[in-house]
């Protein structure tokens, strides 16, 4: 477990693909586990330890996730969460590069719990959630593109959903049409970094979460590491 940020009132994870946040049906063990457990340890907490999860970062997905270690924290966290104050930057690996090559989507996502997948709709309908991401092609390497995507909104399975119905699916994302499979069954979506004012210091705080040390993802990592450094 890579901890990548950690003070009194958050932490920050940087999950590894597979690494389930909460507890599901499966029963599997939990990130949201080893995370109170390494609280436990590290400060020598010696009764159960209080965490709390912000938000939720798909199974088969990476990148930055953050907990809350005092309820004051989380409330306020939460709502920053709800009024869309909490910057969202994802990267994307596609085989299909999107047109134009940069721009802002807009759907509203209908979920269908029998099957846990979403759909986008281009018209508002019963029951379904407005999402939108601003998107930008960064560059195309060994026959993939790798996409820039701001999330303004979270929904559950936004960037997945959004980037199938622009034709361009995740790589390895089968449940979203993807006819590539990655042989650890991740999908090439990595929540790159996170930034937002603190809760309880006021101060700004950016966090950043390293690329999976994949052979897919490596040239892509040094490419989005170069255009940072230059940005």
């Amino acid at each position: 477990m890579q901890v990548i940020y950690e003070d009194n009132h958050l932490i920050a994870i940087n999950k590894k693909p597979g690494d389930l946040v909460h507890a599901d049906e499966t029963g599997d063990k939990t990130l949201e586990e080893e995370v109170k457990a390494y609280i436990k340890v590290r400060y020598g907490k010696p009764g159960d330890v209080w965490l709390g999860v912000l938000h939720r970062l798909d199974r088969p997905a990476s990148g930055v996730t953050i907990f809350a270690r005092t309820s004051k924290a989380a409330e306020r966290m939460s709502k920053m969460f709800q009024e869309k104050l909490i910057g969202k930057t994802y990267y994307a690996l596609t085989d299909q590069r999107p047109e134009p090559f940069s721009g802002t989507w807009k759907h509203y996502l209908v979920k269908d719990e029998m099957t846990n997948k979403v759909k986008a709709k281009s018209t508002d309908s019963k029951g379904a959630k407005l999402a939108i991401t601003h998107y930008e092609l960064t560059g195309d390497i060994n026959g993939y593109a790798i996409v820039k995507l701001d999330l303004v909104t979270g929904r559950p399975h936004q960037a997945r959903c959004q980037m199938s119905k622009m034709g361009c699916t995740i790589v390895g994302d089968l449940k979203y049409g993807s006819k590539i499979a990655l042989p650890d069954k991740s999908i090439a979506l990595h929540c790159r970094q996170m930034s937002f004012v603190h809760p309880v210091t006021k101060e700004n705080v950016v966090i950043k979460a390293d690329f999976p040390e994949t052979r897919l993802w490596r040239p892509f990592a040094e490419l989005v590491e170069e255009l940072e450094i230059n940005d």
